[in-house]
């Protein structure tokens, strides 16, 4: 079977999100690359131009005042500057501040309507540039915008008694008309190159990528298909290696769940299959004889002696009651085994409980010539534990206690206490059971070699098993070929407070 490069779903949502991705940051680069640009520029032309109003003041205000004695502005030599700047820089604007940041004139290049000139300016970024030399990049206040901040040259002069500053804004309006409309193509252009490129690559990349990406993705695919097709064997190797070691590793997990729970349910079908076929026959056995002695009645109703009427009575009752605790039995089992049944464990007497079992018993074992003993501590304490179901399983050891053992042979049953629990042993003298069957008369309708075959092993100690389990208990089994056979099980004392 060939292995699917990739799930198509998957594929357009890992392209459509690495284009996305990649489209977002070649705009991003974009706009990061014109804002660094642009920061560059301004601060290499404030660097370059950091002393242009001190060179002013030194060339043009050595023998002349930008303020005369009454006040007034010294507009010709503003003329002068003016003339200069149109041969070197058209781009700067020439600003004569008081102490306050008050405009008093200005010298601009592009002939607008000076009353779009503010009429003050804040000193703080002036002061701040004059502090460093020129030597930090500082905005200032663009007197003919004020919502905009330029790059400036500044310095304070002192003649003839007045104070004052020499502002030069060095990106004018003009200028950053003429930079904004190229800037705007610049940005059109980069942003269309670098998009274009991104698609390019993205394409390219994003192949590549999610191909090495997914690698172990489509590994777990495939052992999934495979495991669907019913390679049940198939597992992912080298799991913890993987760059979802996690996922691999449950999913050779589940696997192995899955396969373990499919041999359960085959193990569980075969015995259900065992189950139903014990059952068929353990019931069609009184049944037969139940129906056998009824037509035997009816057909030599009239030639039968009271004697001979009254065995095939007790033959008819006997089959009757065998049928009636067999199907008590199936029910029982059913509901443990279905969960119906869930203990209400309380402190009771052990020792009280083993009495009235003893007691009830000791006519059954008469009649069989079984010598029943009841051994036990003076002082047993009280155990927790379900008292109508441990009754129900020391019943059931006692049945097969007496099941199984001869004539003149001898059932115990001994309560021994200890600090933590209490232990409860049936032992009877019959003809043992062989060590590796003893693991298996737990088991529902099990057989085992134990001298009466013809008596099916019936669901007694498989209920017995259930009972512990709700008790979180073991049964344990003791026994040796014609040594008898002992079954013990231990109740937690019960701990006040």
């Amino acid at each position: 079977m060939k292995k699917k490069l990739f799930s198509n779903k998957l594929i357009k949502k890992l392209m459509l999100a690495f284009i996305v991705v990649l489209i977002l940051a070649g705009l991003g680069y974009t706009g990061a690359t014109l804002y660094f640009s642009n920061q560059y520029y301004n601060e290499t032309t404030q660097r370059l131009h950091a002393n242009l109003a001190q060179d002013l003041i030194d060339e043009k205000f050595v023998n002349e005042s930008p303020i005369d004695s009454v006040g007034n502005v010294n507009k010709a030599l503003f003329g002068d500057i003016m003339h200069d700047m149109m041969a070197v820089n058209k781009a700067i604007e020439v600003y004569l501040l008081d102490t306050k940041g008050n405009v008093q004139y200005s010298v601009v290049l592009d002939h607008s309507d000076p009353d779009k000139t503010q009429e003050k300016v804040s000193l703080e970024p002036i002061t701040n540039f004059i502090a460093n030399k020129g030597q930090r990049y500082v905005l200032g206040d663009d007197p003919r915008n004020k919502e905009e901040k330029k790059i400036f040259s500044a310095a304070k002069f002192e003649k003839g008694g007045k104070e004052g500053y020499i502002y030069i804004v060095l990106a004018g309006q003009d200028y950053t008309k003429t930079k904004s409309l190229l800037l705007n193509g610049y940005s059109q252009k980069l942003g269309l190159g670098i998009s274009m490129l991104t698609l390019v690559f993205a394409g390219i990349l994003g192949l590549f990528s999610i191909w090495y990406l997914t690698k172990n993705l489509r590994e777990i695919n495939y052992a999934a298909e495979r495991f669907q097709e019913g390679d049940l064997q198939y597992r992912i190797n080298e799991n913890e290696k993987t760059d979802l070691t996690g996922l691999a590793q449950t999913f050779n997990s589940m696997a192995d769940t899955i396969v373990s729970d499919m041999d359960r349910i085959k193990s569980l079908e075969k015995l259900r299959t065992e189950l139903i076929a014990n059952i068929s026959h353990d019931l069609r056995t009184p049944l037969a004889i139940i129906q056998g002695y009824i037509e035997t009645l009816q057909i030599k109703d009239e030639h039968l002696t009271e004697v001979q009427r009254n065995n095939y009575l007790n033959k008819i009752n006997s089959s009757s009651e065998r049928l009636s605790k067999l199907i008590g039995q199936l029910f029982e089992y059913s509901k443990l085994e279905a969960n119906q049944i869930q203990p209400v464990k309380e402190p009771f007497l052990i020792s009280e409980l083993a009495n009235d079992i003893h007691r009830n018993y000791q006519m059954l074992a008469a009649k069989k010539q079984i010598d029943l003993k009841l051994e036990m501590a003076e002082k047993t304490p009280l155990v927790f534990a379900d008292i109508s179901l441990v009754e129900r399983a020391i019943q059931n050891l006692m049945d097969n206690a007496l099941k199984f053992t001869p004539e003149h042979g001898e059932v115990v049953v001994s309560i021994k206490p200890s600090v933590t629990d209490v232990e409860i042993t049936i032992k009877d003298s019959g003809p043992g059971i062989a060590k590796e069957n003893q693991h298996l008369v737990f088991e529902r309708y099990r057989q085992t070699k134990t001298g009466k075959e013809k008596e099916g092993a019936g669901l007694g100690l498989a209920i017995v098993r259930k009972i512990m389990d709700l008790h979180n208990a073991s049964i344990n089994v003791l026994s040796q070929p014609n040594q008898g056979t002992a079954f013990s099980f231990s109740l937690p004392v019960y701990q006040l407070g």
